[in-house]
């Protein structure tokens, strides 16, 4: 399989890296990690040690790629408005995409450039951080989960699930985005958003403080609400387990309160913003989340 990264970040590059250790030709497009990407290659480091592979490309635009069997957009979703020029080259007329990014509205920025049964989003449910430039390491690997952008599992997700479980992650394929995009955000709304309200702080400070852990809590309740009135149950269990792996993370940076600290653009829109208007929408009452996407949007203006 001929497959392109489209931000070979911490997702991006660990991805990519288990898939061209599995065999496939694996370019990579990073507008920043390129040049040591094509130098050194990719560090992965995980609790077994560290590999370093060795990717087919590593450029800033993916020129002279040329069409590929997948497309894997692991990019922020603040750039998704400039990602269909740039992705466009890459596709043929069998190329699926998948989108791995965080958040709620990501996978509708590119129904314009691929098929619909060709557009595969997935749900990265790990402890994945790139700690220096061509470096990931993972500290806790997780899982992901699968989704057609649009209806139930169709063979465009089997088949990215097939590629994913043979590189060695654990994938699984579900029958609604929606319902795991909720799931999802009962860790990233209460977390990411709390380290950077509270000045940018890790996850463990969170669950230390007793205020600060209970209100994460009644965010997670409040998406798990929100989910429900939109036809999607959340079980008591979930929300739980989410509390007990974060309690496992250490002092972990959430991605977006890396974005927060190093100056870059926060994915405020499909991290709070979406779920708060498609929750008010179904009728579910989000004080905490609109409170926190406050407090979030004035440290964003202060910074």
């Amino acid at each position: 399989m001929k497959v392109v990264i489209v931000g070979a970040g911490a997702i991006g590059g660990w991805y990519g890296g288990l898939l061209a250790l599995a065999g496939h030709e694996v370019h990579a497009i990073s507008r920043s990690d390129y040049p040591v990407l094509q130098r050194r290659g990719l560090v992965m480091r995980d609790r077994n040690g560290e590999r370093i592979v060795r990717l087919a490309s590593a450029s800033p635009t993916g020129a002279g790629v040329g069409p590929c069997d997948l497309v894997i957009v692991a990019a922020k979703a603040t750039a998704n408005a400039l990602l269909p020029a740039l992705i466009q080259p890459l596709l043929g007329p069998q190329t699926l995409l998948l989108t791995l990014q965080n958040g709620m509205g990501n996978v509708e920025a590119f129904r314009a450039i691929v098929p619909v049964e060709r557009l595969v989003a997935g749900l990265c449910f790990v402890c994945i951080n790139r700690i220096e430039p061509g470096v990931v390491s993972n500290t806790h690997a997780g899982y992901i989960r699968m989704a057609a952008a649009e209806g139930p599992i169709n063979p465009a997700v089997t088949q990215c699930v097939d590629w994913f479980k043979s590189a060695g992650a654990d994938c699984r394929a579900e029958d609604s985005l929606e319902a795991v995009l909720w799931k999802k955000l009962c860790w990233n709304i209460p977390f990411n958003g709390l380290a950077i309200a509270g000045g940018g702080i890790t996850t463990d400070l969170i669950l230390a403080d007793p205020a600060l852990k209970a209100r994460a809590r009644r965010l997670m309740e409040e998406v798990r609400a929100a989910a429900g009135l939109c036809g999607h149950t959340v079980s008591e269990q979930h929300l739980q387990g989410q509390i007990d792996v974060t309690e496992g993370m250490g002092a972990y940076r959430p991605s977006s309160l890396i974005d927060y600290l190093e100056g870059r653009e926060v994915e405020v829109s499909g991290l709070w913003g979406e779920p708060l208007l498609r929750g008010l929408a179904a009728g579910a009452k989000m004080p905490e989340l609109a409170l926190l996407k406050y407090e979030i949007e004035a440290k964003l203006k202060a910074r």
